[in-house]
């Protein structure tokens, strides 16, 4: 009963709505610091692009965006994807519905109509941002986010986030609750340009060049307000 409690849509409606108002509390009542200084300076001609994260790192990511931006994220198409949904709609960003995985699920879980709409969506001039992960493995890049780059020919942009106050579950990705009233800290990392004719080797160079970049950011941004940052799977 209380799964079916927690699957349904307007629990799940409500439960969104109140992750958007809680992350917008926590965006508005803190101070953000960026590196680099000027934020956008390192993608400010690479526009569009594919924005990398880490699962359970991202919430507060949808505040890095820029005015005007158009900007859409790839969100599962179950389990907490519908919570999740709902609240990146409630914070102005786009959806494409669907996930990667296990190459005998990806169907199921939407992988490849995904891909295609992200695909797509850069063409059409909007960035996308997506979990870098490989599903329930924490830290560790799938080569997903490289196929993507190789297909649009578009840049991986690895950003982090973090805050003073936080609290931190143990969970698969090491999620994190941000809180109010923190020093906060926007980092963009070094990008990731994937050739279209990237062979097997090179794609898993650059898979490990996305998880280092999304690493050494996340570093930065946690050593910015005084906190160590732990990746998921250690």
């Amino acid at each position: 009963m209380i799964k079916n409690i927690g699957r349904s849509h307007f629990v799940q409606k409500a439960i969104g709505e109140g992750l958007a108002a809680w992350l917008k509390l926590v965006h508005g009542t803190s101070r953000f610091a960026d590196s680099p200084a000027d934020l956008y300076g390192p993608i400010r001609d690479q526009y569009p692009y594919i924005v990398a994260m880490w699962h359970g790192q991202h919430f507060l990511v949808p505040f890095m965006r820029r005015e005007g931006h158009e900007f859409r994220i790839l969100i599962s198409r179950h389990g907490d994807g519908e919570i999740n949904a709902v609240a990146v709609t409630r914070l102005g960003l786009g959806l494409v519905r669907g996930s990667g995985g296990r190459p005998q699920r990806q169907h199921h879980k939407g992988g490849p109509a995904a891909l295609r709409e992200l695909v797509a969506t850069l063409k059409d001039g909007q960035s996308v941002g997506v979990t870098a992960d490989v599903p329930r493995t924490g830290g560790v890049a799938g080569l997903g986010i490289v196929t993507l780059a190789r297909l649009s020919g578009r840049p991986i942009v690895p950003v982090a986030v973090a805050t003073s106050n936080m609290i931190q579950l143990s969970t698969w990705d090491k999620a994190v609750i941000n809180m109010p009233f923190s020093r906060g800290a926007f980092v963009v990392g070094d990008l990731v340009h994937v050739p279209e004719d990237a062979d097997k080797a090179l794609m898993e160079e650059k898979r490990l060049e996305v998880e280092n970049a999304l690493d050494a950011a996340h570093r930065t941004a946690y050593a910015m307000v005084g906190r160590t940052f732990v990746k998921a799977g250690t």
